[in-house]
């Protein structure tokens, strides 16, 4: 295949021991260590020596069900991201963090802090959380219905970017001779006052070197499409096949024009779950290994409250049993939809299901070679299927030193990937433009 002059971004998706859900059980992965920062500083370091754009790092409010099986825990997304960003430079910082069991003020503050500590790295993932086990552990007695989450989460982005517009990127004077700290002109109440959300503002702490972060979505549902085409500048999504990503990609590109805003001020990153082998066999031997190490209750359990259906009645070896509509579906819309479509398509069983669904949670998995991954990689970026993806290692920490050391230079070699740096802070990497200051914008209009 010849090299494209353009591009592809790569993120790493940080999910404790691994994306499999039997990892933990792997005799590479470290399961006492996920609370040691120690252990996650030596995969971001492996990351950022490998040149990817960024580290993602995924959230939930709630204790899973199924903690008896699963290692799906771990440390706050702010102080762990904190922590890579001392003992790192270049590489960018996404945490998640939901706008349903959250307050504007708290999340601006945080994030304009980890952009200041890490000198312009910091993303934002924004999820309006998909579990109603969250809900409970915020004094709510049921999770906020699917709409009116998204509803939440637009005034609660409009109050952030506020806040962090709230200083102008002058406003510190820092004169010791005239005692002048700021120039309080240019540090603005907001006066907010919607739905949800009554905030006066301003932020306490100065505007931040990216402006914001980079705001990031990971919802494929229509309120989810809709949400990122008029907000977000990356979207992590989840397709099986190259012609749902191709839909996919053309759907949320072509809604961008209808807020003002071009395709390339939003990327699109599928995630890919990499079983990397020498050879096609050991990677399907990888694959098989793993999927051996499955708890079938662990699986039922996350794909019952997936489809909304109890599933532990029903034979593991039949099919899976009528489905609920999507409109009954509270949770994750998008990701029910292609679970739904893929036990379809494949005329999958129940186990069969379990283990398509074992290494990525519906994100797809693809065992081979460093050369076929890098091929279908390739394929994807250059046939409208995606601007780059979202590495998802099966296990941790030897997945990530495996795509670093056998993919990345394949995609080096077909001038896919960097080699190099060009810059220092994630909008950098991403090719993003610093935002523009809405109320230093709105002055400079009015004063015209």
């Amino acid at each position: 295949m010849s090299p494209s002059k353009k591009q592809l971004h790569l993120n790493v998706f940080l999910m404790n021991t691994g994306h499999h859900e039997a990892s933990w059980r792997h005799h590479q992965t470290e399961p006492e260590h996920i609370t040691d920062i120690r252990y996650f500083q030596k995969i971001a370091k492996i990351a950022e020596q490998a040149k990817f754009d960024s580290l993602f790092l995924a959230d939930g409010l709630a204790v899973s069900q199924n903690i008896k099986h699963g290692a799906f825990v771990g440390l706050e997304p702010f102080t762990l991201l904190s922590a890579l960003a001392s003992v790192t430079e270049h590489i960018g910082l996404i945490g998640t963090v939901s706008t349903t069991y959250n307050e504007p003020f708290h999340v601006a503050r945080k994030f304009a802090s980890l952009d200041h500590i890490s000198k312009g790295r910091a993303g934002w993932n924004i999820v309006t959380s998909g579990s109603s086990f969250e809900a409970s552990n915020f004094s709510k007695d049921e999770h906020l219905e699917h709409s009116k989450r998204y509803e939440r989460a637009k005034e609660f982005l409009d109050v952030t970017t506020s806040l962090w517009d709230s200083w102008e990127d002058e406003a510190l004077v820092i004169d010791r001779a005239s005692g002048t700290f700021a120039d309080r002109s240019k540090v603005r109440e907001i006066n907010h006052i919607g739905d949800a959300f009554k905030v006066r503002g301003p932020l306490n702490i100065p505007r931040s070197p990216q402006g914001y972060p980079v705001l990031v979505q990971a919802g494929s549902s229509e309120d989810g499409k809709e949400f990122a085409a008029q907000y977000a500048e990356a979207i992590f999504t989840a397709q099986q096949t190259l012609l749902e990503a191709q839909q996919f990609y053309s759907d949320v590109k072509t809604r961008l024009a209808k807020y003002g805003r071009s395709p390339d001020q939003l990327k699109i990153l599928p995630g890919i779950c990499p079983i990397i082998g020498r050879t096609e066999a050991e990677a399907k031997e990888k694959e098989q290994e793993l999927n051996e190490l499955t708890v079938p209750e662990y699986g039922l359990n996350q794909l019952s409250n997936m489809l909304g259906v109890d599933l532990f009645s029903y034979p593991l070896d039949g099919p899976l049993p009528e489905l609920p509509s999507l409109s009954e579906i509270n949770g994750n819309k998008s990701r029910f939809q292609l679970v739904a479509d893929l036990a379809q398509r494949e005329k999958l069983t129940i186990r069969g299901l379990l283990h398509r669904l074992a290494g990525g949670r519906g994100h797809r998995t693809f065992a081979g070679t460093p050369i076929q991954i890098a091929d279908q990689l390739e394929e994807w970026f250059l046939h409208g299927g995606a601007d780059g993806f979202n590495v998802m290692p099966p296990y941790l920490p030897a997945g990530i030193e495996e795509f670093a050391q056998f993919v990345i230079p394949e995609l080096q070699r077909r001038g896919l990937f960097r080699t190099e740096y060009s810059g220092s802070t994630l909008r950098g990497h991403l090719g993003l433009a610093r935002p523009l200051n809405q109320y230093a914008t709105a002055a400079v209009r009015g004063g015209a």
